[in-house]
């Protein structure tokens, strides 16, 4: 099977792997695409599968990544999916395989990529990328992980920014940090969630990362979706967003 690069030219005619039959996102889908094509001269690369699957991995230098990582001669790994009937074919060690030449090919020292300390929703799997040859170089107290891969053994190693080790969230109720870099955002923070915290007359606040400086500067290195429920961190999976879940995380 062979993979695609999105970019400027093909970005609004090729899916980009989630919510592309899901009716309900599609400002959301829109909205990721647009972002999207905003990233590509910054070096960021959607490589996918050439089927209508979610087989893909996003990469951009992390100096220009939309995560609190002090910066350093790496290629961040944003989302990385190899889903259903594709997994165990050597798609995810394809994919990765693919990134670690781009780092060879632009003299960058290796890869990093935020995860949970145990698998946390719409991140990468921990335990498939550690054994892989990653190691933690630094983690926060609400369990996300900084994990490297290096190509250059004496490379500095990359470190997660104040902002999030000082991290002062102390809004009641509910309060939520989000990007377009999930086509799922829009509808599932904008609407369900605003609905279901009105019907629960639970206070929400809603901070769009909307810029590189604020994510960059974000108290949560999950800067695609990141709950917080009375000052605490909570999820990083945006289905929390559908009332049956909201009802757990309530009582």
């Amino acid at each position: 099977m062979s993979y695609i690069k999105l970019n400027s030219e093909n970005i609004f005619n090729e899916h980009i792997c989630c919510a592309f039959s899901d009716k309900k996102c599609k400002d959301g889908y829109e909205a990721k695409k647009h972002w999207l094509n905003s990233q590509f001269e910054k070096g960021f690369v959607f490589e996918r599968l050439d089927e209508r699957a979610k087989v893909f991995m996003e990469t951009v230098p992390l100096k220009d990544a939309w995560v609190p990582v002090n910066e350093a001669n790496y290629l961040y790994i944003g989302c990385f999916w190899v889903s259903g009937k594709y997994k165990k074919q050597g798609h995810g060690k394809k994919l990765l395989e693919n990134a670690i030449i781009r780092c060879k090919e632009n003299s960058i020292d290796g890869l990093v990529t935020i995860v949970g300390k145990k698998k946390f929703h719409f991140m990468s799997d921990t335990k498939w990328l550690l054994k892989q040859g990653f190691e933690v170089v630094d983690e926060t107290s609400d369990g996300f992980v900084l994990l490297v891969l290096k190509l250059k053994k004496s490379a500095i190693n990359p470190s997660f920014k104040d902002s999030v080790h000082k991290q002062d969230i102390s809004t009641k109720g509910c309060v939520v940090y989000f990007s377009n870099g999930c086509p799922y955002s829009e509808y599932y923070i904008n609407e369900s969630l605003v609905e279901l915290c009105k019907k629960k007359k639970i206070s929400l606040e809603i901070n769009k990362i909307d810029s590189l400086e604020k994510a960059q500067n974000s108290p949560t290195p999950a800067t695609i979706f990141s709950l917080f429920y009375e000052g605490k961190f909570i999820t990083t999976d945006i289905s929390v967003c559908i009332e049956s879940k909201f009802n757990k995380l309530v009582k």
